[in-house]
This record gives structure tokens, C-alpha cells and sequence, in this order.
């Protein structure tokens, strides 16, 4: 368990990592006593710091919703990390790639509530009620701490969020089986990816659910009209300046970006 200030500095070199494009040495190993609940503390004062100059929390997002990532971080449960609004992109954006580090694409679905959601005993079917819209969406992650990366220190780091790019066709969640979404996707006209929703834990809502109970344990809920992305459903893709990105929904739409 770290102190107070170790938590702060630690906080501190996140910010300041991000500010100056340049990757910090992992928490994990400048703080090896570093726990699980230390890493979430320090996304606290991180996301603290971030409002404090004018950024405002919209939502969240969940990452490591596939078995596959779980064991390859030896996780046995998903992570979670803040959304905030000056990372938002619309379809068609022209995103600078030296905004990040090292940028890679996930594709996801983003769910919009309608209502307030609460911890403990979220189901799927509370998710899905409380639902107004889903969307389809891209995540840009982003790490800003040097490799190999222990899930402290991705869990820090903002769960590795960089930004989310929304676009295609809105529907409500009961117009369409949200477990059975396909999309592929392209960067310079070739397919790199693809895969269908029910790879997030069986059903989108479900990582949603999960993070619903989690927040209950620190005082917190989801609010109405925030937006979750629920967790990706293909495996990343590194981009860089000059890609040309398509991401390809089926009957939901698609995604159109480049990087410039």
C-alpha cells in the first residue's frame, strides 16, 4: 500500500508524461508495493487534477472484457477508467496522431443512459432499462508509462484511455440483439480486425453491470446521460499519422477517421 504522497507524485509523473509526449518508467516498478486499490486512487487524483483545469467527466470506459486479455494481464475481472470530454470525436474526424504516444484502435460499442445506475446487484436487464441509446464506437488507447506494464499500472494510467470517436447509426438497445454486433476494421483500405459484441463478456451490458457494482464499493454510480464504452471486441491496431481508418458495423453503420 502506498502513501498519500506517493499516490500525488505518482499522479503527478501520469500528468506530466501526458503533457510532455514522453512514456514515465512503470509505477509498478518506481512503487513495487503498488496495490490494485492504490492504482484506482491514483486515477482518482489523476481525473481530479484533469477537472481542476477544465475537463468534466462524461463517462467511462471498460477495458479487459475478454478472457484472453484478463489472463494475459493475470487478471480475473475487468478494469475501468474516466471518459472525459476534450477526448471526444465525431465521425469523420482528423485526429493528430502526436497527441498520443503510441496510439492503437478498439472497436466498440458506447452505451448513452437514460437514468441513473447504482450499485449492488446490477444485472444486464438494469442496463439494459436504463439504456437510452447505443452507438457504434472507437476507442483510442494509449499508455503513457514504458513497457512490459503490470495492470497497476494501466489502471493508474487511466485504464491506458486516450480518446473514443462515435459515429454510424443510433438505435435503442431493444431494436437490435446488442450480443450479436459485427464490424470490421480497416486502416489504408485493408481489414485488419474484426469480431462481434458478444466477445465482451458474453453481452455488452454485462461489463457495464460489473462496473456498476464496482463503483458502488468507492460511493459512486453511473449518472444520466453519460456515455460507457463497454469494451472492445477486436484486438487493437497501431496507427500513426497518415492512416486512413474505416470501421465497418453492418447494419449500424460505420466509422470514418484519419489520422493526419
Amino acid at each position: 500500500m502506498l502513501s498519500d504522497e506517493e499516490r500525488r507524485r505518482c499522479a503527478e509523473d501520469l500528468l506530466r508524461a501526458e503533457r510532455e509526449r514522453r512514456p514515465i518508467p512503470q509505477p509498478s516498478r518506481t512503487y513495487p508495493q503498488m496495490t490494485l486499490e492504490d492504482a484506482y486512487r491514483i486515477q482518482d487524483l489523476w481525473a481530479a487534477a484533469r477537472i481542476a483545469k477544465g475537463a468534466r467527466v462524461v463517462g467511462h470506459k471498460i477495458g479487459l472484457t475478454s478472457r484472453a486479455m484478463q489472463v494475459a494481464s493475470k487478471m480475473t475481472e475487468p478494469d475501468y477508467g474516466r471518459i472525459l470530454d476534450e477526448a471526444l470525436y465525431n465521425d469523420g474526424a482528423r485526429i493528430r496522431a502526436d497527441a498520443f504516444l503510441k496510439p492503437r484502435l478498439e472497436v466498440e460499442l458506447a452505451f448513452i443512459l437514460s437514468a441513473d445506475l447504482q450499485g449492488p446487484g446490477a444485472r444486464v436487464y438494469d442496463v439494459m432499462r436504463a439504456t437510452e441509446l447505443v452507438v457504434p464506437a472507437l476507442e483510442i488507447i494509449d499508455y503513457r508509462t514504458e513497457v512490459p506494464r503490470a495492470i497497476t499500472d494501466t489502471i493508474a494510467d487511466n485504464a491506458a484511455f486516450g480518446a473514443m470517436v462515435v459515429g454510424g447509426r443510433t438505435v435503442r438497445p431493444m431494436d437490435v440483439d446488442i450480443r450479436w454486433v459485427g464490424a470490421t476494421l480497416s486502416k489504408n483500405g485493408i481489414i485488419e480486425e474484426s469480431g462481434v459484441s458478444a466477445a465482451v463478456m458474453g453481452h455488452p451490458a454485462a461489463g457495464i453491470a460489473w462496473l456498476v457494482n464496482k463503483l458502488h464499493a468507492v460511493n459512486a454510480r453511473l449518472e444520466r446521460g453519460q456515455i460507457v464504452l463497454s469494451g472492445s471486441f477486436t484486438r487493437p491496431v497501431d496507427i500513426q499519422a497518415g492512416d486512413v481508418i474505416h470501421a465497418d458495423y453492418g447494419p449500424l453503420g460505420s466509422i470514418g477517421l484519419s489520422f493526419v
